[in-house]
């Protein structure tokens, strides 16, 4: 019960609930819902960069192919080989883990800046293969008419609130395993692991196996959102797998916060409709945003929700400091009547005793009266 007073939970819940609702104010817009589902599908491989970067500290600049993968795997099944959505959607993701996890065993024996250079290098080895590999990948030709997923009769995929909704449960799963993995022991571990390798091994966590799950679980996530982006849009090319689709995903996170609950998701949407808003001036969007994110990442470099969490902290702080003055001041006081009024009692107890003494000498008869 505690938990649910955090002011983080009850921000997260609200923001949850707000895009839940958006299909109330936008649902006769097909091409905002359509904008919107594509944020999410972005956030859902934000969310698998969060956990490698975020809660781990490694730099993953794959997490584009990743995506490009996901993307492409139920692409190319649903129109070439005339798959069902979920089939392919289940094997594109198993693929991605696959993929990933092997990519990890090398990448992962680097650290720092050579695990960003090398995890950078798979992601454009990645992006030549789709472009490249014309037979199987059409290349730069692309992949038309991908399918919507099958209602079997009782949904209409093919309706922009209905692609919506299944994103954003899609999205909700990847938001608790976020919140459950940041609570748990595992989610300590790598928290362990981002605060120093060396002091994590000292203690016994098996910093290996740890990283390589992680990223492993960022690799899925990304193939998550690129099987739903690529349903969503309906065609793919080469430009769902680039580096530049890897430093996107990179601007969400950091406008909206690394290693929290709700950054992943606020980021994306936000600079989402930043870029949809500067579409008319793509070429120069960069010269806008660019300045707004070095801004951010000076003046708040945890995000815009680490950024709040700040000032919710220094609150809660300074809360704690004032009702601690409180109770010392009420302390004082209370010692002070307490000593107060034990001086009360002896001075009477001593005034008592001067009254008796004195009745008792006045009633006692003098010797020259007895006589």
């Amino acid at each position: 019960m505690n938990s649910m007073k955090n002011p983080r939970i009850i921000g997260t819940i609200a923001v949850i609930i707000l895009l839940g609702l958006t299909p109330l104010a936008f649902g006769q817009e097909n091409y905002t819902m359509r904008v919107i589902t594509v944020g999410m599908c972005a956030a859902i491989a934000v969310y698998g960069l969060n956990i490698i970067l975020g809660f781990t500290g490694q730099l993953n600049l794959a997490q584009g192919g990743f995506f490009g993968i996901g993307a492409y795997g139920v692409g190319l099944l649903t129109t070439d080989y005339d798959w069902s959505f979920w089939a392919a959607f289940c094997v594109s993701v198993i693929g991605t883990a696959v993929i990933g996890y092997l990519c990890g065993l090398i990448a992962l024996r680097t650290k720092d800046e050579y695990f960003a250079i090398f995890t950078m290098a798979i992601g454009f080895i990645i992006f030549l293969v789709i472009s490249r590999w014309e037979s199987v990948t059409h290349a730069h030709s692309g992949v038309n008419n991908v399918k919507f997923p099958e209602g079997g009769g009782l949904i209409d995929f093919e309706s922009p609130t209905a692609m919506f909704y299944l994103v954003f449960a899609v999205l909700l799963v990847c938001v608790y395993t976020t919140y459950a993995i940041r609570r748990s022991s595992v989610g300590r571990t790598l928290l362990t692991i981002r605060t120093s390798e060396d002091l994590a091994d000292a203690i016994g966590v098996r910093v290996g196996f740890s990283k390589q799950l992680a990223f492993a679980a960022s690799a899925v996530f990304g193939g998550m959102g690129g099987g739903l982006y690529a349903s969503v849009v309906g065609f793919i090319g080469p430009d769902s797998a680039t580096i530049d689709k890897t430093f996107e995903f990179l601007m969400f996170i950091l406008v909206g916060g690394m290693g929290t609950v709700a950054g992943p998701l606020l980021g994306s949407m936000i600079v989402t409709f930043l870029f949809e808003l500067f579409q008319d001036f793509q070429a120069y969007r960069f010269i806008v945003l660019g300045p707004i994110i070095v801004a951010l990442v000076i003046f708040a470099p945890r995000g815009i929700v680490g950024y709040l969490g700040g000032i919710v902290d220094r609150r809660n702080r300074r809360r704690r400091a004032e009702s601690a003055r409180g109770a010392d001041d009420d302390h004082e006081s209370t010692d002070a009547s307490t000593s107060g009024g034990t001086g009360d009692h002896r001075a009477r107890n001593v005034a008592d005793g001067v009254d008796s003494s004195v009745g008792r000498t006045g009633s006692t008869p003098s010797s020259e009266e007895t006589k």
